[in-house]
């Protein structure tokens, strides 16, 4: 999660693929379509963002998942739950409340561990959770979806996170094709996930989406 467009001497590049499990995951299956993914199209990293809390639920997904991704050298992030992430042996955290829990996070996890946070549409949270220790900021969404409160990020922030902040910036929730091409060019991931799964067939529903990045 080091990708940080405009400090390029080529000018920006693309952003690249930030992964969303869906909330409920079939372990007889998911594992398969994730490969299928993951061989596909290049993906940055997973995030397993489960509905449920019920720990033995989500350690048996981040064991099936974690073989899949380490298998292709893709880390896998753990929505919310600071606890389980070592326990697990994933490669980082997700955190939803902005800057609130960042440096318990860190202080729990050490330094080698990425954790992230999302941060509504607030630049200003985002700051903040960049200054408590964040490795990258989330803001979102970028049209109505329901995820937050109602306020949507704005483009401009995204510019101005891109010429003034090195952490990297993630694009999160109501991406489409719209808002894709319209903040590529200042994001460093884009967070896809509720947008693909209702297809029958996410990968192309994916690689359409995902086609104003390339």
């Amino acid at each position: 999660m080091t990708h940080s467009p405009d400090t390029q001497e080529d000018g920006p590049q693309a952003p690249q693929i930030y992964l969303i499990t869906p909330p409920q995951v079939e372990l007889s299956s998911f594992p398969s379509v994730l490969a299928g993914l993951l061989d596909g199209i290049e993906i940055a990293c997973v995030r397993l963002a489960m509905a449920s809390a019920e720990e033995d639920e989500i350690s048996r997904a981040a064991d099936l998942l974690r073989e899949t991704c380490h298998a292709r050298d893709v880390p896998l992030i753990l929505d919310t739950h600071v606890r389980l992430v070592e326990k697990l042996g994933l490669d980082g955290v997700h955190l939803t409340d902005g800057a609130r829990t960042v440096r318990y996070a860190r202080k729990e996890l050490g330094a080698d561990v990425v954790i992230g946070a999302f941060a509504g549409p607030s630049r200003h949270e985002g700051m903040n959770a960049g200054e408590s220790g964040a490795d990258y900021v989330a803001l979102g969404p970028l049209s109505d979806t329901g995820l937050g409160a109602g306020a949507l990020a704005a483009r401009d922030d995204f510019q101005w996170w891109s010429e003034m902040i090195e952490l990297p910036i993630v694009a999160e929730g109501g991406l489409t094709l719209d808002t894709v091409e319209a903040f590529a060019p200042f994001a460093d991931f884009m967070a896809i996930g509720p947008e693909i799964w209702p297809s029958d067939d996410p990968l192309e529903a994916l690689k359409t989406l995902t086609a104003p990045m390339r």
